[in-house]
């Protein structure tokens, strides 16, 4: 069990004072039996008329912003505090017909499940699928949590992490044909890849903690983080980060899920003005722990 911090600071600027729209954030964390959220506070600059909060179609607690003021500059701060316990279900709770690949859904589930078990972006080649059966055994029943590792770690071991000024998700095909990407372009191929074997996948965002320890870098922290999940009979939704090659939770702070990225922006708004107006933008977050130990990396 671990306490996180974490505080994340948008902020951006501008050539001269402008208006504002309604801005979206999503920051709060998903209350679960493996995080527990235990304080929350937002600060806006400049002060906003109005904060309210509602749920969207997926549950997520989703905060809209409106601000009448106008001004050269736009903060938005956020800071949270939750209790974490580790947790990787995989196959020791996994019903036992869903231990070998393929399986099929319950009836009853797969009617729901159904939005996420279909692929969502296009691929005439199939190149998303064919490199996604390359890690099913032939011939021989394959085990299902063994062939969702290997994904995932293929991912982690044979695609470069970059980070990049576009807005926007890459296309799992675009991905897998430059071998590179965020994290957000990863959970995204994992997804459409688990979905192209038949399973239901949904998108995460969140934040990741990096420990300042020897060992394996890991990557994507510093801003917002993105994995996927892999729905499982009897473990349920189970977490896949192929950007680090991690399943389960570890270090792993959940915000938001959706069937698709665009659904899961952590900020998004809008400003009157022309895009010369727009002079940039500073992220900053850091994730600690009770101990203090953590990391404090800008974008």
């Amino acid at each position: 069990m671990t306490i996180f911090s974490v505080q994340h600071l948008t902020a951006y600027r501008y050539a001269r004072p402008v208006t504002f729209g309604q801005h979206r954030l999503m920051f709060r964390p998903r209350d679960s039996f493996d995080q527990t959220l235990l304080s929350c506070s937002l600060d806006v600059f400049p002060p906003p008329d109005a904060v309210r909060w509602i749920h969207d179609v997926f549950g997520n607690c989703i905060a809209l912003i409106d601000i009448a003021k106008a001004s050269s500059e736009l903060r938005i701060r956020t800071l949270i505090r939750l209790d974490h316990t580790a947790h990787v279900p995989l196959d020791l709770e996994m019903d036992r017909q869903a231990f070998g690949f393929p399986f099929a859904y319950d009836p009853e589930e797969a009617i729901d499940l159904e939005p996420t078990i279909l692929r969502h972006y296009p691929d005439p080649d199939d190149s998303v699928g064919k490199w996604a059966q390359q890690f099913v055994p032939i011939g021989k029943t394959a085990r299902t949590g063994h062939v969702l590792m290997t994904l995932c770690y293929a991912i982690r071991e044979s695609f470069s992490y970059v980070r990049r000024n576009e807005h926007g998700t890459q296309h799992p095909a675009e991905t897998l044909r430059l071998r590179s990407g965020t994290c957000r372009d990863f959970a995204l191929l994992m997804t459409e890849a688990t979905r192209s074997l038949g399973l239901a996948a949904r998108f995460v965002t969140g934040y990741i903690y990096v420990p300042d320890r020897d060992g394996p870098v890991m990557l994507g922290g510093g801003s917002t983080h993105a994995w996927c999940q892999v729905y499982l009979p009897g473990a349920g939704w189970v977490e896949f980060d192929p950007t680090n090659g991690i399943v389960g939770n570890h270090d792993l702070i959940r915000v938001g899920v959706a069937r698709d990225p665009g659904q899961a922006i952590p900020l998004s708004g809008s400003y009157d003005g022309g895009p010369t107006d727009f002079a940039g933008m500073d992220v900053q977050v850091n994730v600690t722990t009770e101990q203090g130990y953590g990391s404090a990396t800008r974008d």
